[in-house]
């Protein structure tokens, strides 16, 4: 099962306040949770749990419904940004989530190539009409 963003991202901050316990890591070099607060982590989770709830039997589902999943999860993490200043999702992040998307539809049945050609987008588009983060 594709990992959520939120997984690694807690596990990168946990790294970093190891390293910076045992002094292998400067202060001024520890970003991580300053990045991504626990509210922001949290919110994402929210979001992605209804995401998730929403994946079982779309392998079979019209391109309609599939993109409103996509829709409806693209929205929510807008405005998880937007709580956050626009500001919640660095590049990284944002590829992350787009990542985490199309594998999630992928191992739920959905062709995710053929979906976008079918609606002239390339791959990696499926998340761009809707996304603001």
């Amino acid at each position: 099962m594709a990992e959520r963003p939120t997984t690694s991202w807690r596990h990168g901050i946990a790294e970093e306040a190891e390293e910076l316990a045992a002094g292998t890591l400067g202060p001024e070099c520890a970003c991580m949770a300053g990045l991504l607060p626990e509210e922001l982590l949290t919110a994402t989770d929210e979001v992605l749990d209804i995401f998730e709830g929403e994946l079982p039997g779309l392998g079979e589902a019209t391109d309609e419904k599939v993109l409103s999943v996509v829709e409806r999860v693209v929205l929510a993490l807008n405005t998880v940004d937007e709580a956050h200043n626009g500001a919640a999702f660095e590049t990284d992040e944002r590829e992350e989530l787009c990542n985490y998307i199309d594998q999630s539809l992928t191992e739920h049945g959905v062709d995710v190539v053929a979906l976008t050609a079918r609606h002239g987008l390339g791959r990696y588009q499926l998340t761009d009409k809707w996304r603001k983060w």
